[in-house]
């Protein structure tokens, strides 16, 4: 062989050997050094846990490997779980945080860890930090609020500033998450498919005041996919396509929300003692933009600047055959309802588009049901809230809505709401413009055997006030040729016209026109006295639907009452006798 392959040979040889050297070399030192600094690394991690949470949160985990060449470090087992007894003396001094979280998860990895610029210059910086499949409880805490004070807060880059210089994230990713939450003891709800993705942290002394960042992240995005689960009651279903929101955009956007009911129409009411409404609902998109979400963390409060609802389908049902439910359904006014949600809540403006509505209820005497379709409903309401604060300075809620009645015709009412009234006062107008009368046969034939022969709505104008007890106001209702049949059921349950009665009606008690001929336009002033089974919208239809009696000159034939409610075993007997009735009938 020739001196210069030969020369060639030997250094490639001894080239080979000092590399292979020196790769054991830092092995065996990287491995020495891993050995080492596992419990130091250990007791910092533990240390920078329980110091940088004020001592509310202690984190433990069964092993640590770390990889000196890589850079990447994974802890195994681990859990972190807030101190109770911290937690307490914190809510005790006004200073503990609304969540709690608990953590549990088989794996948390650090990828590309500075780990000579976290020895010798104090400053963290990791590429990524990933938390696959975790279970995240977060707790609700009613605490009380903080007392204003001169006394100002450390940021955590002061509380950690002694030991550390600064820490940058690239990311922290939390991936396929099982989140559960909490009201105190009692478990709200759990979801699973949960991702979370903060972006770019950094705690130095710079960024502590930094107003874009979130949590010290330029942007923390949520997503949750697939979520389904069954009601309490076992009586619906819900489930939701996607949830997506973003911290730092301060948005959330929610696809493919339904709410479906377990049983057909007659089979659901029947499951219970009295009148219960059941709804089908549908909702394409739920689009809330502005939200607050520090406040919403820190101090369970929900603010928006506004919530976008639609488009949606609302299907409602009512079985008359059960008596009423024995309580008032006045506290279920939208106004009562905001006063009792249990958390604080401000939306500047609520936007609703393109939902149609199905109101539906079952006539016990006619077998039948008859439904009222409101189609394209939209608008806006102003000022959803029940902020103590605002309520001072703002204390009324503005409704303005649109639709169409049987989709022909138009109606707009304008609501405003007192949201601090004890009587829950409010007052509303409206207009409804042209259409044909017989569109209502749908409903009028089967909830009150009433055929329209002929007429024409030319407008129908309301100004009313109300409140929990009965309302007040005026219906202007201008028509024309109005012709009606009324019905009667053979022994088949056929319909037939009552000849007689028909045209007695027609010629003696109905006004054909209004305002007839050389005469002005009647106005009827109405006095509603509302009884406590009754609703927020049956006030509000049955005050307009009085006046349009007046106008049309049956005002004098009474109207049927509402049906008294009854005791639970009374009712109890009620729903066994109409299972028996229904098993019949599906015989």
């Amino acid at each position: 062989m020739p001196a210069k392959k030969r020369n060639t040979k030997k250094i490639l040889g001894w080239t080979g050997g000092i590399l292979l050297t020196l790769i054991l070399l830092i092995g065996g030192v990287a491995i020495y050094l891993s050995a080492k600094w596992k419990p130091l690394l250990t007791e910092k991690i533990k240390e920078g846990v329980y110091s940088g949470s004020n001592h509310l949160y202690q984190v433990n985990f069964k092993d640590i490997h770390l990889n000196l060449i890589t850079g990447n470090l994974v802890l195994d087992s681990v859990f972190l779980t807030p101190d109770t007894n911290v937690f307490n003396q914190l809510k005790a001094i006004k200073k503990a945080p609304t969540h709690l979280f608990r953590i549990k998860l088989a794996h948390l990895k650090l990828s590309r860890i500075g780990i000579l610029t976290a020895y010798f210059d104090k400053k963290i910086k990791i590429n990524s930090i990933q938390l696959d499949h975790p279970s995240i409880d977060m707790i609700y805490h009613k605490v009380p609020k903080k007392i204003d004070t001169t006394e100002v807060e450390q940021t955590l880059y002061q509380q950690i500033s002694k030991s550390i210089k600064s820490i940058r994230i690239g990311g922290i990713n939390v991936v396929d998450a099982d989140f559960d939450y909490y009201s105190g003891l009692k478990k709200l709800n759990g979801v699973k498919h949960l991702t979370l993705n903060a972006k770019d942290i950094l705690v130095d002394s710079l960024s502590q005041y930094d107003t874009t960042r979130v949590f010290h992240a330029k942007n923390i995005g949520f997503e949750l996919s697939g979520y389904k689960s069954t009601t309490k009651d076992k009586m619906y279903t819900i489930t939701v396509d996607t949830v997506r929101g973003s911290f730092s955009k301060k948005t959330l956007h929610v696809r493919g929300v339904k709410l479906t009911p377990l049983y057909p129409d007659l089979t659901f009411s029947r499951k219970y003692n009295a009148q219960k409404d059941r709804y089908d609902l549908s909702f394409k998109e739920i689009n809330l933009t502005g939200v607050d979400f520090i406040s919403l963390n820190n101090d369970g409060n929900l603010h928006a600047k506004r919530l976008e609802i639609g488009p949606a389908k609302v299907a409602v049902f009512l079985n008359r055959e059960l008596p009423p439910p024995n309580f008032d359904k006045g506290k279920n006014y939208p106004h009562n309802a905001l006063k009792r949600l249990p958390i604080e809540t401000l939306i500047d403006t609520l936007s609703i588009n393109k939902i149609d509505i199905d109101y539906t209820e079952y006539n016990v005497k006619t077998k039948e049901r008859g439904t009222l379709h409101l189609t394209n409903l939209g608008g806006k309401i102003l000022n959803i809230t029940n902020d103590s604060l605002r309520l001072v300075k703002k204390n009324h809620a503005y409704a303005d809505l649109t639709t169409h009645v049987m989709g022909t015709g138009k109606l707009n009412v304008k609501i405003d709401f007192n949201l601090t009234d004890k009587a829950a006062s409010f007052s509303y107008v409206g207009h409804v413009s042209p259409f044909n009368l017989k569109v209502l046969n749908p409903l009028s034939k089967s909830l009150g055997l009433v055929t329209i022969d002929d007429g024409n709505v030319k407008s129908v104008d309301f100004n009313i006030s109300a409140n929990e007890r009965g309302s007040s106001g005026t219906v202007k209702f201008a028509y024309n040729d109005l012709k009606i049949n009324l019905l009667k059921e053979d022994e088949n349950g056929v319909k037939e016209k009552k000849g007689l009665l028909s045209f007695l009606a027609n010629t003696i008690l109905i006004k054909n026109d209004n305002p007839t001929k050389g005469e002005a336009l009647r106005v009827s002033n109405i006095t509603f006295v509302r009884v406590p089974q009754a609703s927020f919208f049956n006030l509000m239809w049955k005050s307009v639907f009085i006046g349009i009696r007046e106008t049309v000159g049956i005002g004098v034939v009474p109207v049927k009452p509402m049906k008294e409610p009854i005791s639970s075993k009374k009712a109890e007997r009620i729903k066994k006798r109409a299972e028996r009735k229904a098993e019949r009938e599906k015989n």
